[in-house]
């Protein structure tokens, strides 16, 4: 893998941050606070990476509009309830970011976030300095649609065959199929290598910054 790509797009949450636990509370508690079953854990974090409402939709299918609202809106004020810093970026991440920055490689966000719970992370890490483009679900498709890859690959000027996705869901590899970009699994995040390797990953590491060892 040395010296073939040149852009760097990664996933946000379970790929450069230790967030899954949290968001699949958040996700659970606003199902709670409407009154509705609560899903297993593996099911909450199974649809991390989609749009909020694309998530709310797959763990409570048989709710209505206005419940689903509500839904969005009790995860949202428990998500913003948690205050994000550096410290929350999984090890050597910063390091990692900071070390291919200087490197040359272009880096980049596609997340199933939204804008301002992106925007509040990257805030937080200290981070946005980082990144030369970032798209969040609620401004292009959610994944596993490729538009929000096609979209940072058109903005930043790279070819698809020098650009990466790096991602801990079958969502973000699903994607980069269908942007047919490579891409690299982390399993620290929301889904297991068994789940990911399917998909066709160059590599699949236990931790994001091991991806220093081979870009």
């Amino acid at each position: 893998m040395k010296n073939k790509f040149d852009l760097i797009i990664f996933d946000w949450d379970g790929t450069l941050i230790d967030s899954i636990d949290w968001i699949a509370r958040c996700l659970k508690k606003a199902g709670e606070l409407c009154g509705l079953a609560e899903p297993e854990h593996q099911a909450a974090k199974d649809v991390i990476g989609l749009s909020i409402d694309k998530a709310m939709h797959a763990l409570f299918p048989d709710t209505d509009a206005d419940i689903q609202k509500q839904l969005i809106s009790h995860y949202s004020r428990e998500y913003f309830s948690k205050e994000i810093s550096r410290d929350d970026l999984f090890t050597g991440v910063y390091d990692m970011l900071l070390q291919l920055k200087a490197d040359g490689y272009q880096l980049a966000v596609a997340t199933g976030k939204t804008r301002a719970g992106l925007d509040e992370a990257l805030a937080g890490t200290g981070t946005a300095d980082l990144f030369c483009a970032t798209r969040c679900a609620d401004e292009t498709a959610s994944k596993p649609d490729p538009r929000m890859l096609n979209e940072i690959i058109a903005h930043t000027g790279v070819c698809k065959s020098r650009s990466l996705m790096v991602g801990d869901s079958i969502h973000d590899l699903q994607m980069a199929l269908n942007a047919e970009i490579a891409s690299v699994a982390v399993s620290c995040g929301a889904h297991t290598e068994s789940f990911l390797q399917p998909y066709r990953p160059l590599l699949c590491l236990e931790q994001p910054a091991r991806l220093l060892e081979f870009i």
